[in-house]
């Protein structure tokens, strides 16, 4: 059996089973102001960017409300309408220092329908680049991200500044 090594999972898989039930990373992190502790990029008033932490690729970035909510029904015009000119600006920033491709951008409403966050709702951005699907997770179910989360944050947050 062939190995590889990625110690960096063991995080993942420790974060999920102690994480409390009671706690929400999308409401404690903004809170906490230290948003390069947290991956925070970007702030408006309504919600926020925030790199994800496990990326499916580089520059995996969520748009999150700060109102604590699992239903996109329960969202009013203006926090939907911030929401909305804030994926447009993350997109601009991906484009802009990554140039992807293509980006997948979505939200999973509820733990069926993908959310690992189900109680607070947030939108994936995800640049894509052709190819970016190799034999890796179809041999191993590995995917390769080949830039370090601390130098994306560098990249993405500074693009932020820049622009906004």
């Amino acid at each position: 059996m062939k190995r590889l090594w990625a110690p960096w999972r063991m995080e993942y898989i420790l974060d999920e089973m102690e994480k409390p039930s009671t706690s929400c990373i999308f409401c404690d992190f903004p809170r906490e102001k230290d948003d390069k502790k947290h991956l925070i990029v970007y702030r408006t008033q309504k919600c926020f960017v925030i790199l994800n932490k496990y990326p499916y690729n580089n520059g995996h970035a969520m748009v999150v409300p700060y109102e604590h909510t699992p239903d996109i029904l329960e969202l009013d015009d203006s926090i939907l309408l911030d929401i909305q000119q804030t994926i447009q600006k993350t997109v601009q920033v991906l484009r802009n220092i990554m140039n992807p491709h293509a980006l997948n951008i979505g939200m999973n409403l509820g733990r069926a329908a993908g959310a690992g966050i189900d109680m607070h709702l947030h939108y994936h951005i995800v640049p894509r680049w052709e190819g970016d699907t190799n034999f890796m997770p179809v041999i191993s179910g590995t995917k390769v991200v080949s830039e370090s989360l601390n130098k994306t944050y560098q990249k993405v947050s500074a693009e932020f500044n820049k622009l906004y």
